[in-house]
């Protein structure tokens, strides 16, 4: 999680204003595009297109003559541990367009409104639809969709699919209770009004939520908004067993009816576990547009200027570092704070600065030094520290380290 958006930040995304385009499909097609990824590849492509088209336009450009990009990172899972493929895109929040003198700039475009988001849902739900018919995988007509008995004859080939399903559904997949829905704890639900937020687009199915933006000089935003959409699927810290040896997991925002926590058997919650996992050679993190491996301008835009590019000559060794030298410069000290918000070298009593002067790393002396210190014996690293920065009294610039 920290370590892909440290890279996205440091080394892809542009200092540009970014925006996180979150596109939602029907159940029948979570259950497509988690057993046919070629299918999902085909779609997302299609999604992309449409939202370069729609800034392009709002740019005031044709889409051929603009560059746009974007980083796609597909979810598998939901609140409750469901199958829930849906993808979070970062686009830039405008476009790269040639002026007059052949020089690429950028060109900002204002956050899309309610009608354009509804619109734009629109395009994208009928174009994946009509893409999907023409593969032999789609069936629709108003206001529903089917998949063709050839989708699903395909996927019944693989016994995980039923597991699919299940969770999809959020129905028990195995067990004496299998086909039921899943058990809940619920309290009484909130009174508030129902109503959509400005910038979601519902249609059909699909649901497109454009609401969340940084700007170019929002780093530290950004890489909160990547570490968000590049969490896990797990969230240990909500997840407990119950006294009769039942898993229950707290869901992160109560829903509209009240539940709180789902309950599952353990062996449900194995089947929960191994319906979130991808089939194998599927990439989850995709790159679009200027961002695309392929792309000739990703040399151009990306932080590390990486990319596809005619040869230039070497940089001036008085410029910035590059990304890799920030990389290697950076200390142990400021990865631990960077990655994990442990800050070890200020005083968390008086907010003095503490001066690191040793690090013990050899388990012997680390259990010895435990025993002198009145502290448990511990091997955990994160533990050792943050214990021992409590011993260390005002005005003292000595800190050990193990």
């Amino acid at each position: 999680m920290a370590d892909s958006a440290a890279l996205l930040v440091d080394e892809i995304l542009p200092h540009q204003p970014m925006r996180q385009w979150v596109l939602s499909v029907p159940f029948p097609l979570r259950f497509l595009f988690a057993s046919n990824p070629k299918a999902m590849t085909g779609a997302l492509g299609i999604v992309y297109r449409a939202i370069s088209t729609h800034l392009a336009h709002k740019a005031g450009f044709a889409k051929p003559l603009v560059q746009t990009g974007a980083v796609t990172l597909i979810q598998r899972f939901g609140g409750a541990l469901n199958l829930n493929i849906h993808f979070h895109m970062l686009f830039l929040d405008g476009v790269y367009a040639d002026n007059k003198h052949g020089a690429s700039r950028f060109r900002w475009v204002k956050a899309p409104t309610s009608d354009e988001l509804t619109q734009l849902t629109h395009t994208i739900a009928h174009r994946v639809g009509r893409y999907l018919e023409r593969q032999g995988l789609l069936e629709r007509d108003t206001g529903n969709i089917y998949l063709t008995p050839e989708a699903v004859d395909a996927s019944d080939d693989d016994p995980s699919n039923q597991l699919l399903g299940s969770s999809i559904t959020y129905r028990i997949a195995m067990g004496p209770h299998q086909g039921r829905k899943v058990f809940t704890l619920q309290t009484l639900p909130d009174c508030g009004d129902d109503q959509l937020a400005p910038n979601v687009g519902k249609v059909a199915g699909f649901s497109l939520h454009a609401g969340v933006a940084t700007r170019a000089h929002e780093r530290n935003k950004l890489e909160r908004l990547c570490r968000y959409i590049a969490r896990p699927a797990v969230s240990t810290k909500r997840l407990s067993m119950t006294r009769n040896g039942q898993v229950r997991y707290e869901l992160k925002t109560p829903w509209r009816n009240g539940t709180t926590h789902v309950i599952f058997e353990p062996l449900d919650f194995i089947s929960r576990l191994v319906s979130l996992i991808p089939k194998p050679r599927i990439n989850l993190t995709r790159f679009h547009g200027v961002f695309a491996p392929n792309s000739k301008h990703r040399a151009l835009v990306t932080p590390a200027k990486r990319g596809k590019r005619k040869k230039v000559q070497a940089p001036d060794r008085a410029q910035d570092q590059t990304p890799a030298e920030r990389h290697a410069a950076m200390t142990w000290a400021q990865r631990l704070q960077r990655v994990f918000n442990i800050d070890i070298e200020t005083c968390s009593e008086c907010g003095g600065d503490i001066r690191i002067i040793g690090s013990i790393e050899d388990p012997a002396v680390i259990r010895r030094d435990s025993a002198f210190a009145g502290l448990p014996s511990f091997a955990a690293p994160a533990v050792g520290f943050v214990r021992l920065k409590k011993l260390v009294n005002h005005g003292t610039d000595l800190l050990f380290l193990f």
